[in-house]
């Protein structure tokens, strides 16, 4: 068995543990976790991930611009303003406000936890760092695991181990 196939196996573990579930251990710190892996394993995650209830911040973020009936002109936009201020002017329009709001369930209960996915594929829309801030406040009460295709050394998060993506201190790493 491959190792990324081991450490799925242990994250099945790991979300089943009770002090996990209840954000014990913690220092009063938010449940924010991160479980990293090599890019190149995108698609066994993804279908470990599929057999979850996820919140994919890409698909969140393609459902935002179409509600907002922006969608549709995004290519001619970035064709005739350059992909800057395509950035730019999505950006205002998918805030980490925005977003939440589109993924926001309540009243989280016991064995509730939020995975947090589609983080490579909204790149540079929007930064993990700011949406794992954002959304702290929000899922204070359960475990959030965020599936990061990069690395995190306990502050800074490297994504596709490429760029860096920003500090975030919050956060422990899953496994």
């Amino acid at each position: 068995m491959s190792d990324i196939k081991q450490e799925l196996d242990r994250i099945r573990d790991r979300i089943s543990d009770p002090s996990f579930l209840a954000n014990k251990g913690l220092s009063n710190e938010v449940g924010i976790h991160v479980f990293c892996y090599d890019p190149a394993d995108e698609l066994i995650v993804r279908d470990f991930v599929s057999r979850l209830k996820e919140c994919d911040l890409y698909e969140i973020f393609l459902k935002l611009l179409e509600d907002k009936r922006v969608l549709k002109s995004v290519d001619g936009l970035e064709e005739k303003r350059g992909k800057e201020y395509l950035l730019k002017q999505l950006q205002k329009i998918a805030t980490p406000e925005a977003l939440l709001e589109y993924m926001k369930y309540e009243p989280h209960e016991y064995g509730d936890v939020l995975f947090l996915t589609g983080v490579g594929k909204i790149f540079p829309f929007m930064r993990s760092h700011k949406m794992l801030d954002s959304m702290q406040h929000l899922f204070e009460d359960i475990p959030i695991v965020m599936f990061y295709p990069g690395s995190f050394n306990g502050q800074d998060l490297g994504l596709f181990g490429k760029f860096l993506d920003g500090h975030y201190y919050r956060a422990f790493n899953l496994l």
